[in-house]
């Protein structure tokens, strides 16, 4: 059996790095970004946002609670104005499969290594049971 060295890994997991930023997924999501800061309406929304965030952390830090409740309410206002707006729509999409496809492959890379481990030990895949686990449990030890 191979053995890899954890530079070996890491090269590798770079390239899948790479493959990954090569996906429509990615593609999609630069593109929807670019749009994003194209969009004047977008943009101005988004300033105001924050300028209301800012607003709403200063107000919570001196206890003014009934000033932030009214910044609080402008804020998801403007919230929902922009997931009216298509192209945010787009781009919440957008981030929403390029994460999809990271969780898939973080996934994929854990649930294999595991996998590998018990059969390498000559586990039992579906019980989750290592090779050892299932000689010290036949043999009359504890669970």
């Amino acid at each position: 059996m191979a053995k890899y060295t954890r530079d070996e890994i890491l090269a590798q997991a770079k390239q899948l790095a790479k493959m990954i930023a090569e996906t429509e997924e990615v593609d999609f999501f630069k593109r929807a970004e670019e749009k994003i800061h194209q969009n004047e309406k977008v943009s101005a929304l988004i300033n105001e946002l924050k300028s209301l965030q800012k607003q709403a952390v200063n107000l919570q830090h001196y206890g003014k609670h009934e000033a932030l409740k009214r910044v609080e309410a402008k804020i998801d206002a403007i919230y929902e104005q922009l997931e009216q707006i298509p192209i945010v729509s787009e781009f919440q999409q957008s981030q929403t499969d390029v994460n999809d496809l990271l969780q898939l492959v973080a996934s994929t890379i854990s649930n294999t290594v595991t996998d590998e481990i018990l059969a390498s030990t000559g586990g039992d895949v579906l019980r989750g049971e290592t090779g050892a686990a299932l000689r010290y449990n036949k043999h009359g030890g504890c669970h």
